[in-house]
């Protein structure tokens, strides 16, 4: 057996959960002792008014994976909005994580009871904006792609211009936060570092998918499998009923390995007809936030702040760790809090306790920000 061939045994079933632990959180065997915490109601909590809206993505024109352009935004507007017709707002971008969409992820975070709660607790008054980007896979990965669309730029131009557009907002990049939670997580770190001119503060929950993959073993049984299950299929619609590892390959394949020369799915695979396509395993590794940080430091050091946040039984914490340590070694004043909990049993805690009060903290609330 010749050494590369060993090396791939070794990673092959780490392969396996590691794709699934980066798109949505590793947690430990103990995870059935820790309890979802959701913050209670709080009496008294002004009501806030939310806003189900289409917003045309420009930037997903003409994408290969038939994903829709018109996409689905939900926005909450604060107490006293249409009372306070002249008064501006900060705007909160707030990105779900993977296989779910906007609706799904205002049930994580118990949106708007946690927007209402922080309010009431002296969080100052803000939109909050939820963009969907589910895919036909269960996720974009907030990414450029022919095959699925720029997703990148859908959020940080075709929705803060539409938002900026179409409600009193500053428009202004110190008066706008951008946050996310798993593949949201990486969605807020990715396009945080690529487009420090929109946004002015970052907050990356349980971020995914920030280091390399192991390459996949072209002979185990799982893979074989995948391999054959893909050549059969006439359209993305018919891997509808994929096992969730699987789905999760062809969404990452999509966003980031996209061939528009491959019909009928416009995507290259890390395995393709039993052989490892190295160049493949190039181009995830090159997606990998933990592998291209570096190269946007300068981009990092405009945010006014940064804040980053794990569960203690996420198997994501020792990556965002990482990024923490990165931020530190080159100076980055960033905030980094490892809390009790998994990948999902706090969300909506962090959401209110911890993000909200971060915004109202270090965005800038003014018409004229300097």
């Amino acid at each position: 057996m010749s050494a590369q061939k060993r090396v791939i045994r070794q990673f092959a079933m780490a392969a396996v959960t590691a794709l699934a632990l980066l798109m949505v959180g590793g947690v430990s065997s103990s995870r059935a002792q820790v309890k979802t915490i959701v913050p209670p109601v709080i009496p008294g909590a002004k009501p806030v008014t939310v806003q189900h809206i289409k917003i045309h993505g420009t930037s997903l024109e003409g994408n290969l994976e038939g994903e829709a352009v018109d996409r689905d935004v939900i926005v909450f507007l604060p107490p006293g909005y249409f009372k306070h017709k002249h008064r501006h707002y900060p705007v909160v971008y707030a990105l779900h994580g993977y296989s779910i969409g906007a609706e799904q992820w205002t049930h994580e975070i118990h949106v708007p009871q946690t927007i209402e709660g922080a309010f009431a607790q002296g969080a100052k008054p803000m939109i909050v904006v939820l963009p969907d980007s589910k895919t036909v896979y269960g996720g974009s990965m907030y990414s450029r792609s022919e095959t699925t669309g720029d997703f990148e730029e859908f959020i940080a131009h075709d929705v803060v211009k539409y938002i900026d557009a179409h409600y009193r907002t500053i428009p202004d990049r110190q008066s706008r936060g951008l946050v996310g939670h798993s593949m949201g997580g990486y969605g807020a770190l990715r396009i945080g570092m690529k487009y420090p001119q929109v946004f002015g503060a970052l907050y990356v929950m349980s971020g995914c998918c920030l280091s390399a993959r192991p390459a996949p073993d072209p002979n185990s049984p799982q893979e074989k499998a995948f391999d054959e299950a893909v050549a059969k299929l006439k359209s993305p619609a018919g891997a509808a009923n994929f096992p969730f590892f699987w789905k999760a390959q062809l969404a990452t394949a999509a966003a980031w390995s996209p061939d528009p020369k491959n019909p009928p799915l416009y995507l290259d695979l890390p395995v393709k007809n039993g052989v490892l396509q190295p160049d493949v395993v190039a181009k995830w590794t090159a997606n990998a936030p933990l592998a291209f940080i570096d190269q946007y430091i300068d981009n990092l050091k405009k945010y006014r702040a940064i804040s980053l946040d794990v569960g203690d039984h996420d198997g994501l914490r020792f990556d965002m760790r990482k990024v923490h340590q990165i931020l530190d070694s080159y100076g980055i004043q960033n905030s980094f809090t490892i809390y009790y909990g998994t990948h999902t049993s706090a969300v909506a805690d962090r959401f209110q306790n911890h993000v909200m009060p971060f915004f109202s903290h270090n965005l800038c609330f003014k018409k004229n920000c300097k």
